[in-house]
């Protein structure tokens, strides 16, 4: 389902909003690879899926924003078992947009910004004022977080993120953090719409389905690459997650590109 608002482009200095929408998107729905004349940013709001961008490839989650520059060409692609569900504004700027050059931005934060982006719907005059500001507030927010210690889930978001391979646990990052477990499941909950032991799973299994069916490493190799030692504990939550073993997925992902 997709829903996308028509947006009157005013010529705005500073920020120019000239689309806005949302979607929750079908499994392994794609676009690109394909060339932007504006910069556009999608905020996930649930979900996973992939983000290409200079010939490097993200894992995207709840709580993150995958940033699409003008005339750079990018590739994005939903997950086949939990597809995301995004809002994105797109938009033209003379600023200077250093808080925009990475391809991935995590703030959790953000997703109430973009929450109340949904209202100009109802505006018919105002609209692209209203949006504008809603750029202004995303950009305060950012350029503040810049300034100040990354709170508790963003920094779980990117432990994850970074250390999926070294069989860190959720105890391990709660430890790290200074946090009851429970505490610190019930924060990363509430911002991201799903547990930490769930999305660390998400990350672990779509990067080893992202090896053996791009790189053509074993399952075996795979489950050691992404943080799992037990090769049939990892088949198991591969076949729960994607609903098929790892060496059907191999296969069939070999038959589609035949």
């Amino acid at each position: 389902m997709e829903h996308s608002e028509i947006i009157i482009n005013n010529e705005y200095e500073g920020f120019n909003p000239v689309q806005h929408g949302w979607s929750t998107c079908n499994p392994s729905h794609h676009y690109g690879p394909a060339i932007r004349t504006h910069w556009l940013l999608h905020y996930v709001v649930s979900g996973f899926g992939k983000f290409t961008r200079e010939g490097k490839t993200y894992d995207v989650g709840p709580g993150q924003i995958f940033v699409i520059p003008p005339y750079l060409e990018t590739y994005y692609e939903a997950d086949e078992k939990h597809p995301w569900h995004y809002i994105w504004i797109g938009f033209t700027t003379d600023s200077n947009l250093e808080i925009f050059q990475n391809p991935i931005i995590t703030c959790p934060d953000a997703g109430a910004i973009f929450e109340k982006m949904k209202a100009c719907s109802k505006m018919e005059n105002g609209r692209s004022a209203y949006l504008s500001s809603c750029i202004w507030k995303l950009v305060s927010i950012l350029l503040e977080r810049n300034k100040s210690t990354p709170d508790y889930v963003e920094k779980a978001l990117h432990i994850m993120q970074s250390e999926y391979a070294n069989g860190i646990t959720i105890q391990n990052i709660a430890d790290r953090l200074g946090l009851n477990r429970s505490y610190f499941y019930t924060i990363f909950t509430e911002r991201t719409g799903i547990s930490p032991s769930e999305y660390l799973a998400n990350v672990r299994l779509n990067k080893a389905a992202e090896l053996m069916t791009i790189y053509g490493e074993r399952p075996s190799t795979a489950a050691t690459s992404v943080g799992y030692d037990d090769l049939y504990h990892f088949s198991k939550i591969f076949k729960k997650h994607f609903g098929i073993s790892p060496r059907g997925y191999c296969k069939n992902a070999k038959e589609a590109n035949h």
